[in-house]
């Protein structure tokens, strides 16, 4: 029968100390007698053989003289005691963090494979927070909360409800890891205005056609657009913001996985881009109507609405009430009929029930 051995893992650390004090011992030597060979005063041995000061290369040279063994012996003891030592602290650092857990959607990010599959028990806490901290690129949680809750102050929400910043911070680091992948030149605001124009047309392709194109347009004008699951409780359909004053983020979540949302979430987002300080995230929900919680909001659904539809053509969408009329007028002005039905939607000139087969779901590979 084979006989299964695990890895010896002591819950002591041995310094170098506990070699010199062994050597003591061998010789029948006090401390005060190899603080007069090494040339150091008594206290200082004493510090030496307790582990609590460092053994430094002159020591060692010392130590290799007097005591024995080669300096590269002493250092390489010395640098392995710090670091099982700085091991072990850690160990206890991780332990006290865990209730930082609670604050984070764990289990959803387990789900999308960010952090791998365990049990939620105490001894796979501390792996689970460490594995967390690398995900958020954060020394630790109050380095987190300082820069991710403290994030929250620049959050431009259109519902104020969205308040687990856990969840939310999650899916804009998703979004920051994604975009982090992509080179890109300089935003350039001509650039990003030309292709605007540009991906309005594509909104009558097939999402596997147009989803490239439009990421290709974004990124030439410095503009990083990347698609994120949604996390539980973060209740976002998208955000602007900058990563650099020279790199923007245009991050979609596809909740409500429909083109017409999808469109309108994109350019509304892309208005924030073109119009609002870089030093504000927009973070914003497809269902919000008209409660919206600021007047760059107000302006950056202004904006999408006039674009995909401009004002000139107000008077005779308010006559559209067949779905045929739908898909000529929607022809005609070159955009998707998805997106006209979701404006008269909007305007209650429609019901919500009706003409809903003009819509497309939408699914990318990177939302299966």
């Amino acid at each position: 029968m084979t006989k299964t051995t695990r890895p010896f893992t002591p819950n002591w650390v041995s310094s170098p100390g506990d070699a010199i004090a062994d050597f003591l011992e061998e010789r029948d030597w006090t401390q005060a007698q190899l603080a007069e060979r090494l040339g150091y005063s008594i206290k200082h041995i004493s510090l030496l053989v307790n582990g609590k000061a460092p053994l430094n290369e002159e020591t060692a040279l010392k130590l290799e003289r007097v005591v024995g063994s080669t300096a590269a012996f002493w250092l390489r003891y010395e640098a392995q005691y710090r670091a099982a030592l700085a091991k072990k602290e850690e160990e206890n650092r991780l332990q006290g963090w865990t209730s930082w857990l609670d604050e984070l959607p764990v289990k959803e990010l387990m789900n999308q494979g960010v952090i791998p599959k365990c049990r939620l028990i105490a001894q796979n806490k501390p792996d689970l927070v460490k594995k967390l901290l690398q995900f958020f690129g954060v020394a630790s949680p109050e380095d987190w909360q300082n820069y991710y809750v403290g994030m929250e102050a620049a959050f431009r929400r259109t519902r104020e409800e969205q308040s687990d910043v856990g969840a939310i911070s999650a899916w804009l680091r998703l979004g920051e890891i994604e975009a982090e992948k992509q080179d890109c030149p300089k935003y350039s605001k001509p650039k990003f205005e030309k292709a605007v124009r540009e991906i309005r047309t594509l909104t009558v392709l097939p999402p596997e056609e147009f989803e490239p194109q439009i990421q290709q347009l974004c990124r030439e004008a410095g503009v990083v657009l990347v698609l994120v699951p949604s996390i539980k409780r973060s209740h976002v359909s998208g955000v602007a913001r900058w990563l650099n004053p020279h790199k923007a983020l245009i991050q979609l979540s596809l909740y409500g996985k429909t083109n017409d949302r999808f469109w309108f979430n994109f350019f509304h987002e892309a208005a924030h881009i073109l119009l609002h300080n870089q030093k504000k995230i927009f973070l914003d929900e497809w269902d919000s109507g008209e409660n919206l919680s600021s007047e760059q909001e107000r302006e950056a659904n202004q904006w999408s609405r006039e674009f995909l539809i401009p004002p000139k053509y107000e008077e005779e969408l308010a006559q559209i009430r067949f779905e045929t009329d739908v898909v000529d007028f929607a022809e005609r002005i070159g955009i998707h009929p998805a997106i006209v039905l979701g404006r008269l939607q909007h305007d209650d000139l429609i019901d919500y029930s009706s003409m809903n087969g003009l819509k497309e779901s939408l699914r990318f590979p990177e939302v299966k």
